[in-house]
């Protein structure tokens, strides 16, 4: 992709409303446009970041037999209404009327609509277990949105909802999906943190959340050192509590093996039993004809709230610093004098030699050789190669290293070929 052709309207200024690294550097790198109060438009280069975390997810939720849909975003009432939810889920739901008069509202989970999509079509313990899952826009009419798209009303989201024939296979596919979910945060290039949860509002008796480590993280963390280099994950062997729950009297944890950090949630798992398939009469036959009310979980991941919390994670004073799983283009190349007969052909010849083999963003623009460089640091992609003409002379080029700011002087064949 040319830089000249791509959207992304940079700043140098850090906006005043923006308190979180995370939502300023997503204004200044042109990721994110406000709409309304924690409402924003997604711009090119966060869409690329958020499809890659979206097919890492897809990858490892196929990978566990999970079945892919799309439920609709406005949602009937009457479904509320069956499980009890439709009152006492409060002015966070956007409720709405058509002009038939009928009541409706804009999703903000789909825990109804996913048993109501059962009981149409699933009949029989034969066709047990089942594992939905979207990844779909959710809206929550926060009292006080904050934080960039960190707690914004409308955001991005993975959901799944698993059917079981009784509390062991629920609990096997609740491990499943635990196991799913910590492999997900370790491709996406994070360190996830599980922790024993509240389920909330969605209910239950068994719950995580998945945070990751963040110095501006909204949660502390009291967790076993073990658990950042351990590849049990099993939800029993989990060492970490937050801070409203910590109790050095009673922690399982030795002193000496303690550490301190604070932390982002960016997912959730819940266990509820029949909570929704109980009161919505979606009930399977087993081998004898008797009826049974299928035993649910849920499942979430914040896709659009798990953007920002990377930010967080991996940022320095000049901008984000992206983890190659997710990073919107593997590589810039910055052709830093445009007008120069020599760059413009060795950018264009490094150009069109990785273009078959990785994601390139080509920075054509005539702007100031300063402009470019903070740009291309700001917006975070892993590598750069960098031409200049005193250099392009001799057919040399500049090779950085975003993350460690390492930069080293190799030949154009050899820039070219650590990428093919």
């Amino acid at each position: 992709m040319l830089s000249s052709e791509f959207f992304a309207p940079t700043s140098k200024e850090v906006p005043s409303e923006a308190k979180m690294i995370s939502h300023q550097l997503m204004l200044r790198a042109g990721m994110i446009s406000q709409s309304a109060s924690g409402i924003y438009c997604w711009l090119p280069l966060s869409v690329r970041v958020m499809n890659k975390i979206t097919n890492i997810v897809c990858e490892e939720q196929d990978r566990i037999g999970a079945n892919r849909v799309y439920f609709s975003t406005i949602q009937p009432a009457d479904l509320w209404i069956e499980s009890g939810r439709y009152e006492a889920y409060g002015k966070e739901m956007l409720r709405i009327k058509d002009r038939k008069d009928n009541n409706f509202l804009y999703s903000p989970t789909n825990e109804e609509q996913a048993t109501d999509v059962f009981r149409k079509y699933v009949k029989s313990y034969r066709q047990l277990p089942l594992l939905f899952y979207q990844i779909h826009w959710k809206f929550r009419d926060e009292i006080r949105p904050r934080f960039g798209v960190m707690r914004g009303r409308e955001f991005f989201m993975k959901d799944g909802y698993s059917f079981d024939m009784n509390f062991e296979g629920a609990q096997t596919t609740y491990r499943k999906v635990f196991k799913s979910y910590m492999k997900i945060f370790r491709r996406i290039g994070l360190t996830p943190v599980p922790v024993q949860a509240d389920p909330g509002a969605i209910g239950g008796n068994m719950s995580h959340e998945f945070q990751i480590l963040a110095e501006t993280g909204e949660s502390t963390l009291y967790y076993d050192k073990k658990l950042l280099s351990s590849t049990d994950d099993k939800p029993s062997s989990i060492f970490a509590v937050t801070d409203e729950k910590y109790d050095p009297k009673a922690s399982p944890i030795p002193e000496t093996e303690l550490a301190i950090s604070k932390g982002i949630e960016v997912g959730h798992i819940f266990y509820f039993g029949t909570k929704y398939s109980r009161p919505m009469n979606a009930f399977v036959l087993d081998e004898n004809g008797g009826k049974v009310f299928p035993e649910m979980g849920s499942y979430g991941i914040g896709i659009s709230r798990l953007v920002a919390a990377i930010i967080e994670a991996s940022h320095d004073e000049r901008g984000i610093i992206w983890p190659e799983a997710v990073s919107p283009f593997g590589i810039t190349i910055l052709n830093l004098h445009t007008k120069n007969e020599k760059c413009r052909e060795i950018a264009s010849q490094i150009y069109e030699s990785l273009l078959s083999t990785k994601e390139v963003l080509y920075d054509d623009r005539s702007i100031s050789v300063g402009e470019k460089l903070a740009d291309a640091d700001l917006i975070g992609i892993p590598y750069q190669i960098i031409i200049g003409t005193k250099k392009a002379e001799i057919g040399i080029v500049e090779f950085k290293n975003r993350k460690t700011g390492e930069i080293v002087e190799m030949s154009i064949d050899k820039a070219i070929g650590r990428f093919q």
